[in-house]
């Protein structure tokens, strides 16, 4: 480098989009929503240019989201042996895009567009062309996926998104005080290794029962919820709010995603764990790929299409 150059970041090109008082950005490496505000308040908890993601922050998890037990699996007689990235628990967790580098294919004031190749690799031997676009409304973000079977047999595909959204000002105050709105009926069972037991339960009446809104206090979340609650328009809606101030942020899904991973930060660094809540649109349950569960398939040339998105308040 040479000298008085600016340095590169961790997370490569950073693109910068605006629409009133709200902006974002989005990084290069793995289309990552680094930031994004409201009047210079954080609706999400992000990082700086000078960092990298830790913890999901801010990344899509494709072409499967959260774990896969053992990172094994095979997929209509193809075998497949994915990296252990929590080896801790023996899984492959949130796929593969979140750090790879993503192409621009078009950007201006308020919207980008990435594009990403997925090549065939011993963890997923398969072909997929990802598309995501960001822009920003009136009312928000909005977030539009497109994936499309790149190579000459069936993939198997789910993807997720990890955004941590906060309450309030933005400070280091913890989510205790927050209010949180969970617009689901049911949570999926999770052994030790946190993956789906391939049973369901009721959350009405117990603790993760969040569908009227209530205050997190001392809840502990890392939960795999599904059931999700629709208005008529199919939109399932989500949120966290600081009663004090009726500062918040809402996230809603449309039908295209089936699931939401709820955490709470409570095994994240120390100095930010219980600073947000990961709100995280899935298509799909954990385990995916082995329980087949609410999995995508896309064929040759078959494009599958999903939208969500954040409106601050």
């Amino acid at each position: 480098m040479s000298q008085g150059a600016s340095p590169i970041s961790p997370t490569g090109e950073q693109w910068a989009i605006a629409h009133g008082h709200q902006e974002a950005v989005v990084a290069e490496v793995g289309a990552t929503l680094r930031s994004y505000t409201l009047a210079g308040h954080d609706v999400v908890d992000g990082f700086g240019p000078s960092e990298w993601s830790h913890a999901g922050r801010g990344q899509v998890l494709a072409p499967w989201p959260n774990r896969l037990g053992d990172g094994r699996y095979e997929w209509r007689g193809v075998q497949a042996q994915a990296a252990l990235d929590e080896p801790a628990l023996g899984n492959a967790i949130h796929g593969l895009v979140r750090w790879l580098p993503w192409r621009l294919e078009a950007s201006a004031q308020n919207v980008v567009v990435l594009r990403c190749t997925i090549r065939p690799t011993p963890g997923y031997p398969f072909s997929v062309e990802l598309r995501i676009e960001y822009r920003l409304r009136r009312d928000g973000l909005v977030v539009t996926t497109r994936a499309t079977g790149a190579g000459d047999g069936t993939a198997p595909f789910g993807i997720g998104f990890h955004p941590y959204l906060r309450a309030g000002s933005g400070g280091a105050e913890t989510i205790d005080g927050a209010s949180l709105v969970l617009p689901a009926r049911r949570r999926l069972l999770l052994d030790e290794r946190r993956l789906p037991t391939g049973e369901d339960q009721s959350v009405a009446g117990t603790e993760l029962d969040f569908t009227a809104g209530r205050v997190i206090g001392p809840t502990q979340l890392d939960t795999a919820f599904t059931d999700l609650r629709r208005g008529a328009d199919g939109i399932a809606r989500a949120g966290l709010e600081d009663p004090a101030t009726g500062r918040g942020v809402e996230l809603w899904v449309d039908d295209r995603f089936r699931h939401l991973m709820c955490f709470t930060g409570d095994t994240i660094e120390p100095e930010r764990r219980r600073r947000a809540v990961a709100i995280e649109p899935m298509t799909c349950p954990p385990d995916a790929f082995r329980s087949g569960r609410d999995l995508i398939v896309l064929e040759p040339g078959e494009s599958w299409e999903g939208t969500w998105g954040l409106h601050p308040h």
